[in-house]
């Protein structure tokens, strides 16, 4: 099984065909199996590299408390990247993996060809940071004392997940099945030094109007806490697009695989002709 060495774990990855990378970076309740959908319709032109999150095993576990964070989760892609001697890639995020592609396409942009981030911004909203962050140690504590396998159940059935279960119970079924697999520690050290510590999106605006990596930001319109961030970041982003997909919830790209498949590879077709910006 394979590893690349970041600050204070080991990172297990896998890699599917050749051509330009596209790394993909998993949101907090899932892992790298969350891309398969992506793997084996990009492979086919791509080299696609997926990875664990630190935490989330086959990767390793740490279990100081400062191995965690937003500063790691971005350190993460380039260790990885460095690992498999990629010098620069497409990164693709949701939600989690979406705020660590964001970051990484400000302290990273060198390294960045396109960035595709989906479904970001929860726990960015300034008059409740307070009552997210408590309410993330919260739930850390909880899923540390009790593990996933109800917790999972909950999680499936929140109000912008159980779209998913609509549309694709199988799908559904797979999400909570490998959620009750994550290591209680793991999820727990990140739900609250990751995230119910990490910035909100609006901390970055400075940073962000000077970024000029090709951004496509991927919503579901009933993705509730995400819609005013990604707003803000279409407002505030100088080379970036929003895309919205209709009766949609957080998991954009398991809920509408074919349609994220479609939109995105559209987004990197047009980076790779040089026709993203709209500059004459």
């Amino acid at each position: 099984m394979p590893y690349a060495q970041a600050e204070g774990a080991r990172l297990h990855y896998e890699e599917t065909g050749k051509g330009h990378p596209i790394v993909f970076v998993h949101e907090y309740g899932s892992d790298h199996r969350e891309w398969e959908q992506q793997v084996r319709f990009f492979s086919r032109e791509y080299r696609c590299v997926t990875f664990d999150a630190r935490g989330y095993t086959p990767s390793e576990v740490p279990s100081d408390p400062k191995l965690y964070g937003q500063d790691h989760s971005v350190n993460d892609i380039a260790a990885v990247m460095r690992h498999l001697d990629i010098p620069r890639a497409h990164v693709v995020g949701l939600s989690m993996g979406a705020f660590a592609t964001l970051l990484f396409g400000i302290r990273y942009p060198r390294m960045a060809t396109a960035l595709v981030v989906a479904g970001v911004g929860t726990g960015s909203n300034l008059d409740e940071l307070d009552a997210w962050r408590a309410a993330s140690a919260e739930r850390a504590e909880k899923i540390r004392t009790e593990g996933w396998h109800e917790m999972a159940l909950e999680s499936g059935h929140s109000p912008t997940r159980v779209q998913l279960k609509k549309k694709d119970p199988r799908g559904w079924n797979d999400f909570v099945e490998h959620l009750r697999e994550h290591s209680p520690e793991g999820s727990a050290l990140t739900q609250r030094y990751y995230q119910g510590a990490r910035d909100p999106v609006y901390a970055w605006e400075a940073e962000l109007r000077t970024m000029t990596v090709p951004t496509l930001l991927a919503l579901g319109d009933e993705d509730w806490p995400c819609i005013e961030p990604n707003c803000f970041l279409k407002r505030t982003l100088p080379n970036c697009g929003l895309w919205m997909q209709p009766r949609t919830g957080h998991a954009i790209n398991l809920e509408e695989p074919a349609a994220f498949n479609r939109e995105v590879q559209s987004f990197f077709s047009t980076v790779e002709r040089g026709r993203w910006s709209l500059d004459a």
